[in-house]
């Protein structure tokens, strides 16, 4: 810990002609003593908002309380919604966000720190409708109703996977597999890793077996795009922790990974 304090020192010091007339947010972290952070908290395992006392937990949660504490800040949740994601790191609301798919759209707009996981797009549906759906094809028929949540890579992804079938966007805190529960929507594509979490919780879902899933993406933490000193210190925080196993070891804890033998 001390070793990254430092190194946010250092990154300050270097880079302050830089930034005389821009604060970096990493100068505002250290002066404030606090990390603010965008989460949805609809994404199971990643982050999940306890509405009842407006907590959060996942794994992007422990991901930015141990960044917080490595800077030796305290970190506070925004609540956002993946159609402002990247506006509200762009309109300063909160100094970065949990991890997000990695895509051109949102690099025009926002800077990406590197990635430290992969995900892959699976598609979901109803278990008792397991005979009607066997692979990507079946789901691309005008018969068929996709749902996406908007502003999620998904979104873009219905559209392309599924061009001649009917597409059901919603907008948060509306969720994509609650239209497939309700039987608005025939299925609905996720992450992997979602995946397999939806159908722990729910048994009525299933993923359909399709032969392999698709559009593999890196996920990554997003940024004020023009702020390369906060940036830098991000990356090289992420550095550290994956050569210590910190990523591997909390992906095992949530069930990204699969447990060591």
């Amino acid at each position: 810990m001390k070793f990254l304090k430092l190194a946010a020192a250092a990154a300050v010091l270097a880079f302050g002609p830089v930034q005389a007339q821009a604060q970096s947010a990493l100068q505002e972290i250290l002066s404030s003593g606090v990390l603010r952070v965008g989460t949805t908290g609809d994404w199971n395992p990643m982050t999940m908002r306890d509405p009842a006392t407006n907590s959060y937990r996942g794994y992007d949660i422990d991901v930015m309380t141990q960044l917080a504490e490595d800077l030796g800040v305290e970190v506070e949740f925004v609540a956002t919604d993946w159609a402002t994601l990247v506006s509200g790191v762009t309109a300063g609301q909160y100094h970065i966000t949990g991890s997000a798919s990695v895509s051109p759209s949102r690099a025009r707009a926002a800077g990406y720190s590197d990635s430290y996981f992969s995900l892959a797009t699976v598609p979901l549906i109803l278990d008792e409708n397991a005979e009607m759906f066997q692979g990507w094809d079946d789901l691309n028929d005008p018969e068929v109703t996709v749902a996406a949540t908007l502003g999620t890579t998904q979104e873009t992804q219905v559209r392309e996977f599924f061009p001649d079938a009917e597409h059901r966007i919603v907008e948060a805190p509306a969720r994509d597999y609650q239209e497939v529960l309700a039987g608005r929507a025939d299925a609905h594509i996720t992450s992997n890793v979602e995946a397999n979490t939806l159908v722990a919780q729910f048994p009525q879902m299933m993923i359909v077996p399709v032969d392999a899933p698709r559009a593999p993406t890196p996920i990554a933490m997003l940024l004020p795009q023009d702020d390369q000193v906060w940036i830098n210190y991000v990356n090289t925080w992420i550095t550290l922790k994956q050569e210590q196993g910190f990523f591997d070891d909390l992906g095992r804890e949530w069930g990204l990974l699969p447990p060591l033998e």
